[in-house]
């Protein structure tokens, strides 16, 4: 533990004292601030919708086009080498003995098993964290600054991993405590009844997260008076969301990309907008925003994904149990593995967990994606902003390919691609001509809303 603890801070020093050095090197991607509309994109007798969508895509650079390329392909290379890395931290904890002699110090500490499962699980978050320290570093700080995403010195951003860590540790020991309560008391049964816990674990979650989680890591307040807040209101009164609840959000202290979020239910319901959607964005491109993400609450997107998500997760508990008791079997005496029921083993089920998900990629992505393509329809329809759509959807192509193949957008895309949803957009001014904003008489590059 005392080595452990030596490595941390040696990694943690050295990669701090290399902050501003790479800091230099990061460039500036963004589409300028305020909404653009190419002439191509403006309705007339002679509108063609692919003509209009190449137009959007031809906003881009060259450079700025094979930048986002090269990230989000990256992207996919990494999700291998996260699973290899986590593969290599769990093979610490087993073969080294460290997962053994952490549950034989639980197990010194108290006799009563649900005690010395969360005292275990607490040591194996902390272990976990210190171990999976360079890899974190790596791909989410010095990654990001590299293409320019991050804004956060490494002080900062090191602060909010300890504050992710302390969530974890407030709250994980006892939900697997819980768990390992279940595999004692049913044993081959364990992966049934946790299904049912993840469906109200993510539940809850979704009501407490905004409220007590998020609130840790940036300052939320009301949204500003003015012509925006009165539009997401109106949005949110004519589609009957439950709330008057509207903030926003200091994002821009960790990150340039664009959000915003509809979150919450049974009064806990909140619209949050982060400030870079709102300083660099137009008014129509926030309408276009707010009435996607409003799409997902009156769509019950929330309850219709945790309950697809818990059929997945069920099948991950089920894929876990099998190879679990196989790899028991197999190495178990070898390791100083008890059963099933040894905290000890937690290790080796996340290893099998993990490796179950990143087979299970093309499903989760498809299930995930065909929900926002359904938010992005509601919100056209809604908000009644294509251009607006659209730009924003370009604003997202500075860290997501804007026009993949069939199959890559398939396994590897989450959402639809950036050029799904500018040709939907213009698929839809195509039918509605008549836009306000399509036919307003702005100039090619409005200024940022206020």
């Amino acid at each position: 533990m005392n080595a452990i603890a030596r490595a941390f801070f040696v990694v943690v020093l050295m990669f701090a004292g290399l902050t501003n050095l790479h800091a230099e090197s990061t460039s500036v991607r963004d589409l300028p601030p305020g909404l653009q509309i190419p002439d191509a994109a403006r309705p007339g007798p002679n509108f063609d919708v692919d003509r209009a969508t190449d137009a959007y895509l031809n906003l881009l650079t060259p450079a700025q086009r094979a930048s986002s390329d090269a990230y989000f392909e990256g992207g996919y290379w990494l999700q291998l080498w996260g699973l290899l890395y986590g593969f290599a931290v769990a093979a610490i904890f087993l073969c080294s003995g460290l997962s053994r002699r952490l549950r034989d110090f639980a197990r010194r500490r108290s006799a009563r098993p649900w005690l010395q499962t969360a005292i275990y699980v607490a040591l194996w978050l902390v272990v976990g964290f210190v171990l999976a320290l360079p890899l974190s570093i790596y791909s989410d700080f010095f990654r990001e600054h590299r293409y320019g995403l991050a804004t956060q010195g490494f002080g900062g951003w090191f602060g909010d991993q300890l504050k992710g860590l302390a969530v974890s540790l407030v709250v994980a020991p006892w939900i697997l405590a819980l768990l390992y309560a279940a595999v004692r008391r049913v044993g081959a049964r364990w992966w049934i009844w946790a299904s049912g816990g993840a469906f109200v674990l993510i539940l809850f979650a979704m009501m407490l997260a905004p409220v007590f989680v998020e609130p840790l890591f940036n300052d939320y307040k009301p949204l500003r008076e003015g012509a925006m807040r009165d539009a997401v209101l109106s949005l949110a009164r004519a589609n009957q969301i439950p709330t008057d609840n509207v903030v926003e959000f200091d994002a821009s202290r960790q990150t340039t990309r664009i959000s915003a979020n509809v979150a919450g239910f049974l009064g806990t319901t909140r619209v949050a907008l982060n400030d870079n959607l709102i300083n660099k964005t137009s008014l129509p491109e926030i309408r276009a925003v707010m009435g996607h993400e409003m799409g997902h609450y009156v769509l019950n997107h929330p309850l219709r994904l945790t309950v697809y998500m818990t059929l997945l997760i069920a099948f991950g508990f089920w894929f876990v149990h099998r190879t679990f008791d196989w790899a028991l079997a197999r190495w178990g005496v070898r390791l100083e593995l008890e059963g099933r029921g040894d905290p000890a083993a937690l290790p080796l089920g996340v290893a099998i967990l993990s490796l179950f998900f990143l087979l299970a990629t093309p499903l989760t992505n498809s299930i995930v994606r065909q929900a926002e393509a359904e938010a992005d329809a509601f919100g056209l329809n809604a908000a009644r902003e294509p251009n607006g759509f659209a730009m924003a959807a370009m604003r997202l192509s500075a860290y997501r390919k804007i026009r993949p193949g069939p199959l890559e957008e398939i396994i590897f895309y989450d959402h639809p691609s950036g050029y799904q949803r500018v040709h939907a957009s213009m698929l839809w001014l195509n039918e509605n001509q008549r836009n306000a904003t399509a036919n307003a008489p702005l100039p090619p590059l409005a200024g940022a809303a206020k």
